[in-house]
C-alpha cells in the first residue's frame, strides 16, 4: 500500500513541477520594465553628420543632415509588374509592386512566388539607421508580454514592421534594442548586429559584452539564428533547421545589400497555397536579392508583415489565418 501512495505522490508531484515549469516558460507574464520606449540617440551624433534625405531615385543626397526624430509624413503609390529595378531579379514570379516614400525613407514592396509559397519582400533604403527602429509589446520589456505585430506596428506608427526574436520566450541571448541593453545573458545563438552607421553584421556573443557592443555602436541586436548569409555566402546547409521545426515553415528574416539599404523578407506557409520555405532556400532567396549579410527571425506562427496600415501576409496560428501574439517588432517610422 506504502510503494502505491508513494508512487502518486511521485508522480503528482512530478505532474506539478512539469505544469509549473510549462507555466513559467510559456504563459505565466513577468514585467522587467515597463514604459520601456527609450532610445539611445548619442550614437548617432557622429553618423548623422555624414547622412542625408533620401532622394526619388533611392540615392541620399550628401548636402542635408537626417534629423535624429520621426520621418515627415509620406506618400504611397502601387504599381503592378516588377519593382522597377529597386529589388534585383529574382527567379522566381513578380505578382506585385507598390513603393513609399518620405524624404528620410524609401519603400518598394514587391510580392513573389517561389518554391510553391508566396514571398512577401520589403527594399528599404533609409537616410539613417535610426529610421530602423524595434517596439516591445505593450510598451513593456518582459517574459510573455506579448501583442500582434500589427498591433505593436500601429502603436508605434509605423510604416512597415515584421515580427522580432520573440525574445520574451527565452531566459538568454544578448537583447540590445534602440542602442539600449535589456539583456546581457549571452546564448549559444548566432547574433545580428545592426550598427549606428548602417552597416549588418552577425557575430558570436561570446565574443563581447551586451555593453561592449552598444559601445561599438550596436543599435539593434537579435538573438535567435542562425544567420543565413555573411558576406555574400550562405552559411546554412540544406538540413538546418531551427530546434525541433518543420523543415518547410513560415519565415521572416532581415538583411542588408549595402550600408542603410536592408531587406524585410516574409513568407507565407503551412496553408494550401503556400508549402513555406526550409531556411536553405530561404538563404538562397535573399541571395538572389543581393543580400551580403541575412539573418533568420522567429518564424511560424509568429511571421508577420505589416504594411500600409495592414498585415499584408497570411499568418498561420493553430491552422488559422490569424496573427500571433510576439514579444517584440522591428519597424520602419
Amino acid at each position: 500500500m506504502k510503494k502505491h501512495i508513494w508512487a502518486v505522490c511521485y508522480v503528482l508531484a512530478l505532474t506539478a513541477f512539469t505544469a509549473y515549469i510549462s507555466l513559467d516558460t510559456f504563459v505565466l507574464s513577468r514585467a522587467y520594465q515597463t514604459d520601456a520606449t527609450e532610445i539611445n540617440y548619442s550614437m548617432f551624433e557622429q553618423t548623422e553628420e555624414n547622412s542625408a534625405p533620401v532622394q526619388s531615385d533611392g540615392q541620399s543626397s550628401a548636402t542635408e543632415k537626417a534629423p535624429a526624430g520621426k520621418s515627415g509624413s509620406g506618400r504611397h503609390s502601387h504599381q503592378s509588374g516588377s519593382s522597377g529595378g529597386s529589388v534585383p531579379a529574382s527567379t522566381g514570379i513578380t505578382v506585385s509592386g507598390s513603393t513609399y516614400e518620405d524624404e528620410n525613407i524609401s519603400i518598394t514592396m514587391t510580392e513573389y512566388y517561389e518554391n510553391n509559397t508566396k514571398i512577401y519582400v520589403a527594399d528599404i533604403r533609409l537616410s539613417s539607421a535610426v529610421y530602423l527602429k524595434t517596439a516591445f509589446a505593450d510598451d513593456t520589456y518582459g517574459r510573455n508580454v506579448t501583442d500582434t505585430t500589427s498591433s505593436i506596428a500601429a502603436d508605434n506608427d509605423a510604416v512597415l514592421a515584421i515580427n522580432g526574436d520573440y525574445y520574451g520566450a527565452r531566459e538568454r541571448g544578448y537583447v540590445i534594442r534602440n542602442g539600449i541593453v535589456y539583456r546581457d545573458a549571452p546564448s549559444s545563438d548566432d547574433l545580428l548586429c545592426i550598427y549606428a552607421n548602417g552597416t549588418m553584421k552577425v557575430i558570436s556573443q561570446s565574443d563581447y559584452t551586451a555593453d561592449e557592443l552598444v559601445e561599438q555602436g550596436v543599435w539593434q541586436a537579435f538573438a535567435f539564428g542562425p544567420g543565413l548569409i555573411e558576406d555574400g555566402t550562405i552559411t546554412v546547409s540544406e538540413g538546418d533547421e531551427v530546434g525541433r521545426a518543420m523543415a518547410s515553415n513560415p519565415r521572416t528574416a532581415i538583411g542588408i545589400i549595402s550600408e542603410n539599404h536592408y531587406l524585410f523578407v516574409v513568407s507565407d506557409g503551412r496553408t494550401s497555397e503556400s508549402e513555406g520555405l526550409s531556411l536553405y532556400e530561404l538563404a538562397q532567396f535573399m541571395q538572389s536579392l543581393g543580400a551580403e549579410t541575412a539573418y533568420n527571425l522567429d518564424g511560424g506562427g509568429s511571421s508577420t508583415m505589416y504594411y500600409g496600415g495592414e498585415v499584408v501576409n497570411n499568418p498561420t496560428t493553430n491552422g488559422s489565418i490569424k496573427e500571433r501574439g510576439v514579444s517584440d517588432i522591428v519597424y520602419i517610422g
